[in-house]
């Protein structure tokens, strides 16, 4: 990790910068516009204490003290090197602390044309590579995803602002994905049928050919790593766009990656929406996923009728929860805190932000779900592992959160919990929202309809099982259901449906 006078420790997880770090491109990069494009950015060295036991995917506990840098090239990876962006520069930061975290590649039209066109080229031959040669590679990515875990986790913590801890674990999840697929390269069979004497119908899968992977801030390594495995075990060629909020860890994913697989075969891109629109609209791109907001699956489903190419969409989800009577309340409770995914801020399309309660436990299920809340969560900084709720991801988030907040208070609904920013001053640059309870939210409130996407949860009484069937119809990504007593069967929920 380079000679240990270069490394400046965190304090409170404030990023030092060392002079002695200076960025390197490869040999694919101009080096006059390399330099131009990093002369106000020097790659910070920082580092923390592992002081936590990893518990997820039976992962070794963390308990050194290691030191990393943040990636020292930026640029577009494509064809197995990296290339300055046509597009130009942008900025990211520490959304827990404003801290300027350096350049980020903004890819045009153009870039995105040239890494098409090298993953077209790598595609005429990688889909006939043998099934064992596909697999080997993928296993040998999730051994690195495995090596370099804390790394990762550490650089999507800073640049996305959920904690470390979660992060790390994200990357171990990844891997395990990646020898999932790795795994059933084999099965990737296809089908025969007898149709009568010297006549057999058979089926081949075949691979599509560029495939672009286009995912969301939350998760950021996870989403890349996870997506493109299938892709690639497949035979395809992949182009995965980065979090436009969070695309450090995609810069440290290309270089790990770069000699993992044939040249063109996995390439990453970061810019705005102009960057995953010309992924979309282009001829040779065949297929296209997308792990975002609704509105945005919307256009692309729009953009892809017209060149009649599918797409796989995992969008928004205001997902309900609901409490009955006869629950074990304890679970139920639980089971509401931590649906709502407080960790990662609420940020998670998952998270069960509208919580059905049965009226005659209404009033215990909120008082003990503050309670649980304010002994799970507080906000902190990302980067300390001991933190247990991080932050929004950006100022726009923080501000669509509070509109939401105060569309609750004018509407009429109850605030039992949170609805501010918290009072440890370290956080005060941070776009930090303390864990918020909401309760008596009827049909008609905002809060009840839209997807927040941040630390809020709607808690709504009901009487009747017919009443809260029909407030549930929208599941979007889950529906939970708390309805058996000790030693009965499970029970179905009447008339709920997406």
């Amino acid at each position: 990790m380079g000679s240990a006078k270069s490394v400046k420790k965190l304090s409170s997880g404030r990023l030092m910068m060392s002079s002695r770090c200076r960025p390197t491109c490869g040999p694919a990069i101009r080096p006059r516009a390399a330099q131009h494009a990093f002369s106000r950015f020097q790659p910070a060295r920082f580092t923390v204490a592992w002081a936590f036991s990893q518990k997820r995917l039976g992962s070794e506990p963390m308990h050194t003290e290691h030191a990393y840098a943040l990636p020292e090239c930026r640029n577009l990876f494509y064809g197995g090197r990296f290339h300055v962006p046509q597009g130009g520069y942008g900025r990211t930061l520490n959304p827990a602390t404003q801290e300027d975290l350096g350049p980020v590649s903004n890819a045009n039209a153009a870039d995105v044309d040239a890494a098409v066109q090298a993953a077209h080229l790598a595609f005429q031959s990688w889909r006939h590579t043998k099934p064992a040669v596909r697999a080997a590679a993928l296993r040998e990515f999730g051994n690195r995803l495995r090596t370099h875990a804390e790394e990762l986790g550490f650089l999507d913590a800073i640049n996305c602002g959920n904690p470390v801890r979660e992060m790390a674990a994200d990357v171990h999840f990844a891997a395990t994905q990646v020898d999932y697929f790795a795994g059933l390269v084999h099965e990737a069979k296809g089908d025969t049928l007898p149709m009568g004497d010297g006549v057999l119908n058979y089926s081949v899968r075949e691979p599509y050919g560029v495939v672009a992977r286009i995912v969301a801030y939350n998760h950021p390594l996870m989403f890349l790593a996870a997506k493109l495995a299938p892709a690639v075990a497949a035979g395809n060629t992949v182009i995965l766009k980065a979090a436009t909020q969070a695309p450090l860890s995609a810069y440290r994913l290309a270089t790990l990656l770069q000699d993992v697989f044939p040249p063109g075969v996995v390439n990453v891109l970061s810019g705005d929406t102009p960057c995953g629109q010309a992924l979309v609209d282009h001829p040779l791109v065949k297929k296209v996923s997308l792990i975002g907001s609704t509105a945005t699956g919307k256009s692309i489903l729009r953009s892809a009728a017209e060149k009649v190419m599918p797409v796989s969409l995992e969008l928004g989800g205001k997902n309900p929860l609901i409490i009955c009577p006869e629950a074990d309340m304890d679970k139920a409770i639980e089971g509401a805190v931590k649906g709502m995914n407080f960790t990662w801020a609420g940020q998670s399309c998952g998270s069960t932000s509208r919580c059905f309660v049965h009226r005659s436990v209404y009033d215990r299920v909120i008082k003990e779900m503050v309670q649980k809340i304010s002994q799970l969560y507080r906000c902190g900084l990302p980067t300390d592992p001991a933190t247990t709720m991080g932050c929004l991801v950006s100022k726009a988030q923080y501000e669509k959160v509070m509109s939401f907040i105060d569309s609750a208070h004018k509407e009429g609904a109850r605030l039992v919990c949170g609805g501010v920013r918290p009072s440890d001053k370290a956080l005060d640059n941070g776009w930090f929202v303390t864990a918020t309870v909401f309760a008596d939210v009827t049909p008609a409130m905002r809060l009840f309809r839209e997807e927040v996407f941040g630390p809020v949860l709607a808690v709504i009484p009901w009487d009747e099982e017919e009443e809260s069937a029909a407030h549930g119809q929208w599941a979007g990504f889950r529906l939970d259901r708390f309805n058996m007593d000790k030693g009965s069967g499970p029970r179905p929920s009447p008339g709920i449906s997406r």
